[in-house]
């Protein structure tokens, strides 16, 4: 493992997909907009630069974590970011953006003889840490195998969905949008409950053994049935419709749900 990786994003995800890639026995030139991020990686071996670019080897790879398209592309075009990766480097993109927005960005890669990877990952942040992510995956061929034992030390799974950048994406959308609904549906099944007189908890507990015994009920299930007041959902769940809605209305695809979610969800960001 002598080749060095470049890894950008250091949030709640980046850190511990960084941190475990470092126990793996990779090398990382780290880089984060707050600096102050990649203190803990430090202490580890990590080499912390001060540019986006300053992480790249020529020819190598550089993994991204970043919040949303525009972060990406911010990256992407940055000074020197492309020059620097270089013919034949790869550019490994963990992010959720619209499959449009990777395929351009895929585009801008070919241009300079560079390869855009997708790889968008499923799970929170304590699923990264123990290694425990599913694994979306699209891009051409070999730069996919040069990069595939790197996901294979981060996560527990690895789903290629074949060589058009945006098809992994899209499945990434898909998951987002279907865990949304689900924890929207818990909300409401253990609002009623308490209201009825039954105890949430064990309403959930029930269901998510039996006819609901997903991770995504079990995960989240427990937590709003305890204290729905302290449950918070951030603004993830409102980007991710919204690129979902954005998605479907580009290939005239009905989302009567997904507008529904929207407006749920509208308040909670506003």
């Amino acid at each position: 493992m002598s080749e060095t990786i470049g890894f950008i994003g250091l949030g709640n995800l980046g850190l511990p997909i960084a941190r475990n890639l470092l126990a793996s026995g990779y090398a990382l030139k780290v880089y984060n907009r707050t600096a102050s991020k990649a203190e803990p990686l430090l202490a580890l071996g990590a080499q912390q630069v001060s540019q986006p670019r300053d992480a790249l080897t020529r020819g190598g790879i550089v993994i991204s974590v970043v919040w949303d398209d525009v972060a990406l592309e911010s990256i992407v075009m940055s000074e020197g970011f492309l020059e620097q990766l270089g013919p034949g480097g790869i550019h490994l993109s963990m992010s959720t953006i619209a499959p449009a927005a990777a395929q351009n960005l895929a585009a801008t890669h070919a241009e300079r003889g560079c390869y855009y990877v997708e790889a968008p990952v499923f799970g929170r942040p304590e699923a990264a840490a123990a290694r425990k992510l599913w694994i979306c995956l699209a891009g051409p061929s070999a730069p996919k195998e040069r990069v595939r034992p790197l996901l294979e030390a981060i996560g527990q799974g690895v789903f290629d969905f074949g060589d058009t950048i945006g098809a992994a994406t899209l499945v990434k959308l898909c998951g987002n949008f279907m865990g949304t609904a689900a924890v929207q549906a818990m909300i409401e099944v253990t609002g009623l409950a308490k209201k009825s007189g039954n105890d949430p908890t064990k309403v959930i507990d029930m269901l998510t053994q039996t006819l609901f015994s997903a991770p995504i009920y079990q995960s989240y299930g427990r937590v709003i049935a305890e204290d729905p007041e302290r449950y918070s959902r951030g603004p993830i769940p409102l980007k991710d419709v919204n690129l979902f809605r954005e998605t479907a209305s580009q290939v005239e695809s009905q989302t009567p749900l997904a507008h529904l979610l929207h407006t749920l969800l509208s308040p909670i960001r506003n």
